[in-house]
């Protein structure tokens, strides 16, 4: 499993309740470009639709070879994921009631097929952010302490 792209500020954004996987539909070019590594996660997010599909937004897929890209091509535009109808009922009714949000947090490679990893989280607040920073800064500082005092 290669990780072509990854969301890293939903870890930090998002209290990650669970995990699922998904296809993804790309045109051939994309497919290039994701597996060049030029794809980005930052500011995508994914919502279900009222026709029973789930669209991934904001995810910037730069054309493989801009000179022979289509005049009309959109980086930004929404793609398609292909889940179970299952899957894509509960992913909804779950969005629609609990104040949880669909968060897009890698994009990689199985078995030569593009796959995205989607989580259903639920956003931090702003204390919650900074109580994660300082127990970083904490965690960081005691390693350091350990460190020198090995020596």
């Amino acid at each position: 499993m290669k990780i072509l792209a990854s969301n890293k500020k939903a870890a930090f954004d998002y209290d990650i309740q669970e995990t699922l996987e998904a296809g993804i539909v790309l045109t051939g070019q994309e497919v290039k470009s994701v597996k060049n590594g030029w794809a980005s996660l930052k500011g995508a997010y994914v919502v279900p639709r009222l026709n029973g599909e789930v669209h991934l937004i904001n995810a910037s897929i730069p054309p493989y070879q801009p000179a022979n890209a289509p005049p009309n091509y959109q980086p930004d535009r929404p793609r398609q994921l292909l889940l179970t109808r299952k899957e894509i009922n509960s992913l909804s009714s779950q969005t629609e009631q609990g104040g949880l949000t669909l968060v897009p947090l890698k994009l990689y490679t199985k078995k030569g097929r593009i796959k995205v990893e989607i989580a259903l989280a639920r956003g931090k607040k702003k204390f919650d952010k900074r109580e994660k920073i300082k127990r970083r800064e904490i965690d960081q500082r005691i390693r350091r302490a350990l460190k020198i005092w090995g020596r």
